[in-house]
């Protein structure tokens, strides 16, 4: 079973560095229930994500990700239920980690989201200047919540 670790932040636009090279990401779902189903395309990429419920509070659950041709995720797309997630992804190191930097758009325009995928729940870790307050456990901040009542309505 594949185990997607994960901790999310709020951040600090003021203190970003400059960001360059962001990857534009379109997804929706097609289940919101568990397991969530969900079809993303990223550049000419296209994958099918099945996301399984967290056994911790909200950092830790299955994830299994297939790649999709690229027309099959498209037209997946128009089947999906709620809003599609529309956003920029940018990916900056910071003391021997990745963390994705997602900049919303749409219907969920204004909310910038940073996550760390981690090896372990009790892996330690640097944050960021740019870091302010952690949403991990805030179920509105899920991708999938955010299809269905975006940051916009809350």
């Amino acid at each position: 079973m594949a185990l997607e670790i994960e901790r999310k932040f709020l951040i600090n636009k003021e203190k970003l560095p400059k960001l360059t090279d962001g990857k534009k990401l379109t997804q929706g779902y097609l289940s919101f229930h568990q397991p969530s189903i969900r079809v993303r395309t990223a550049s000419d990429e296209a994958f099918l994500t099945i996301k399984g419920s967290s056994s911790d509070g909200g950092i830790s659950r299955s994830e299994f990700e297939y790649p999709l041709p690229l027309q099959d995720a498209k037209e997946l797309l128009r089947e999906c239920k709620g809003l599609l997630i529309v956003k920029t992804r940018y990916e900056i190191e910071h003391q021997g980690h990745i963390w994705e930097l997602d900049i919303f758009e749409g219907e969920n325009k204004g909310l910038i989201v940073a996550e760390i995928e981690l090896s372990s729940a009790d892996e330690s870790f640097a944050l960021p200047s740019w870091v302010t307050i952690e949403v991990s456990t805030d179920t509105r901040y899920t991708n999938a919540a955010l299809a269905q009542k975006p940051f916009k309505r809350w």
